[in-house]
């Protein structure tokens, strides 16, 4: 587009620096054809001296520097007094050799094509074209001077033509020459945005880079916490089974109680190896590879109650889907966390373990009547070394709306639940009066299994 208007603006030059010289010679051999038109040979010696005079002017012209402007992105002339006196003494010449013989009209047409690089202001414009069509009205209605009536009425009548002509292609020149303006600042304006979007293109490159070494580093972190997570609820666990079955395998002179403890802190131990092998891998719990969440939740209460003498019931609710990998290992993790703080802490009776489905939502609850705490106040450390349901201290309870991410004791707790709740974009609360036991509710979308 840039290449075609600067084209255009050469021919446009060429026009006007050759355009006179081929219309007054065209218009002199028209004229030499035609001599017979001229009263005799004075008024030849006269045509051919201003013919003369018309090429001096435009040589002198032409020699003259003229600084260029710019009009609504169009390179022209500048107008200046200096050209409207050229226009002026061009426009006498022609008009004199137009009334010598109409044929030197053709000259006289250059005048509607350079006013307004000649002539300034709008007025000054308007009247070099007026005086412009004088000449061509006056070679149109049959040559100058007029010589009767009827003549005149034609020259009046091609005058107000001439007007109305140069009147409408000024409008029209001039609407081109918005649209024109328009395009440039159209261009203009889009070269800006494309600077701006370049630019805010590069520094998207450069956030965006440095968000994947955030992102990095924040999985990174994450797998810590979740590897500390597993270890906690898994090896922990086990080895705190483990060594509450080897220490009754020590106090009792039971041959056969210190067999039955033996054999169940060996399964631990195998139990709790499987689980640190599926840690590492980032796999589900090992009793979701072969059951449903209900299944491997009732085998779970039923394990953790005949491991602790406890009651412990487990009830399903609605009517069971299969989960995605990561909402059942989730939840199977908060009710092994919750069972542990409460076989710990809580010194219950009966602990009870609910798993609803609620069209969109899964729900576990798991209730005990142990000591329970007081919700409103949080320890600075508890004296069993870590935060639960049913957690037994002589302190001054914590609130659950503030958990600890970690417990004083480095543990997981009613905080590492909240943690994996939240992760799966689900929520934990926990209800507790001290003497009336504990209820904790885990609340997580239902998303179905991804197999």
């Amino acid at each position: 587009m840039v290449a075609e208007d600067t084209q255009l603006e050469q021919r446009w030059d060429q026009f006007h620096r050759w355009g006179p010289y081929g219309m007054l010679g065209i218009a002199t051999l028209i004229a030499v054809a035609t001599q017979d038109i001229m009263a005799g040979p004075a008024e030849r010696y006269a045509a051919a001296a201003l013919v003369g005079s018309a090429l001096v002017l435009h040589l002198m012209w032409d020699r003259r520097p003229h600084p260029p402007a710019v009009t609504n992105g169009r390179r022209h002339r500048s107008p200046s007094r200096a050209g409207t006196v050229f226009y002026a003494v061009r426009w006498a010449i022609a008009f004199a050799l137009t009334w010598l013989n109409p044929f030197f009209a053709l000259y006289a047409v250059t005048g509607y094509f350079d006013a307004d690089e000649l002539i300034p202001g709008r007025y000054g414009h308007r009247i070099g074209l007026f005086a412009t069509s004088l000449t061509l009205a006056g070679s149109q209605s049959g040559g100058l001077p007029l010589e009767n009536a009827s003549q005149g009425g034609v020259f009046l009548g091609m005058l107000v033509v001439n007007n109305v002509l140069w009147m409408v292609v000024g409008h029209l020149t001039h609407q081109e020459e918005e649209r024109s303006r328009a395009r440039a600042d159209t261009i203009v304006a889009l070269e800006r945005t494309n600077t701006a979007l370049q630019r805010a293109l590069d520094e998207n490159a450069a956030l965006h880079a440095q968000l994947l070494v955030q992102a990095r580093e924040a999985g990174v972190a994450d797998e810590r916490r979740r590897l500390a997570a597993e270890i906690h609820d898994t090896l922990a666990q086990g080895l705190t089974g483990i060594i509450a079955q080897l220490q009754v395998v020590v106090n009792t002179p039971d041959a056969e109680l210190a067999r039955e403890h033996t054999v169940r802190a060996m399964d631990l131990a195998r139990h709790s190896l499987g689980e640190a092998r599926r840690s590492v891998h980032n796999l589900a719990p090992a009793a979701l590879d072969r059951d449903s969440l209900a299944e491997a939740l009732e085998k779970t209460v039923a394990a953790w109650g005949e491991r602790t003498a406890v009651r412990a019931d487990f009830t399903l609710t609605g009517t069971a889907e299969p989960l995605h990998s990561e909402v059942s290992a989730t939840l199977l993790r908060i009710a092994e966390e919750a069972l542990a703080n409460t076989a710990r802490h809580a010194d219950a009776t009966r602990v009870g373990v609910t798993l609803s489905f609620m069209g969109d939502e899964v729900v576990l609850d798991i209730r005990d009547d142990g000591r329970g705490f007081d919700p409103l106040r949080l320890p600075e450390r508890s004296s069993a070394g870590g935060f639960g349901l049913g957690i037994r201290d002589d302190g001054r309870g914590f609130d659950p709306l503030r958990l600890p991410e970690r417990s004083s004791a480095g543990g997981f707790g009613l905080g590492g639940m909240r943690a994996r709740a939240e992760r799966i974009a689900g929520s934990l609360t926990v209800e507790s009066e001290p003497g009336y036991g504990a209820a904790l509710s885990a609340r997580v979308p239902l998303v179905r299994h991804d197999r």
